[in-house]
């Protein structure tokens, strides 16, 4: 089972379940439907990961200043960061998927909160305002920032926030190492398989991913972080080809 799991009826991930035509992934309605419980299944310990990016947040979050969460989805992590969070810290969830806005609004308003709170439509492919903001969190969002396009997002971020602000991160990895890397993928999907998902799941999830999923070396994020500005970094979660990092401004 995965780890702490919700014990909600939530819609389950079966997306991949029939033989289809490999299309590349979207975020699009089907994909809303069935998020939470997908990546409750997809990543390990996410919900530990979700629990310790609140802890983080609401350390250096900063009262009268914005939170971002882009790529919020369907607004876990903010919703996740409602109780711990200075009610004075602004909460701003950007996301390019309107569905899964449409989902991450209907569970905002299920979470009543005196904190102003908005939902943005958006790029990150594109200049998007970022200001005045002590915490931004991207959560599994930056390996699907085409890599192009990866070093302007992080230093429009470190740009954005304000002095010992930070940018918690989480992303998948990939190894230099081909001996590590073979192992951590298949005690990935050994780990997809405990969660109930079939061989053929497993492939044409893998297939569709392929194109729109490109994660960096642990090296090239600290990198790209220390270069856009940002003069702490540490990891604080791993397990295999997942990590989480904190940038300090």
């Amino acid at each position: 089972m995965p780890d702490t799991a919700p014990t909600d009826a939530r819609p389950v991930d079966r997306i991949f379940n029939d033989p289809q035509t490999t299309t590349d992934f979207r975020f699009d309605s089907r994909t809303a439907g069935v998020f939470d419980d997908m990546v409750g299944r997809s990543v390990p310990f996410y919900h530990e990961i979700q629990r310790m990016t609140t802890e983080l947040a609401a350390d250096f979050a900063v009262p009268g200043t914005n939170l971002y969460d882009l790529g919020c989805a369907t607004a876990t992590t903010l919703i996740a960061c409602e109780p711990v969070v200075d009610p004075r810290v602004r909460f701003i969830g950007i996301d390019n998927s309107r569905e899964m806005l449409d989902k991450a609004q209907a569970k905002l308003d299920a979470v009543p909160s005196s904190r102003e709170r908005s939902l943005v439509l958006g790029d990150l492919h594109e200049d998007l305002p970022i200001e005045n903001a002590s915490v931004v969190i991207l959560t599994l969002t930056l390996q699907f920032v085409r890599p192009l396009h990866r070093e302007r997002l992080v230093r429009r971020i470190a740009e954005g926030l304000n002095p010992q602000g930070c940018l918690i991160l989480v992303e998948k990895l990939t190894e230099h190492d081909t001996l590590f890397n073979r192992l951590w993928i298949k005690y990935y999907y050994e780990m997809k398989r405990r969660h109930g998902y079939s061989e053929l799941e497993i492939t044409q999830k893998r297939e569709a991913l392929e194109n729109v999923m490109i994660p960096y070396h642990l090296e090239e994020n600290q990198s790209l972080l220390t270069t856009c500005g940002f003069t702490k970094f540490q990891t604080w979660f791993r397990w295999y080809n997942f990590c989480g990092m904190i940038a300090v401004k």
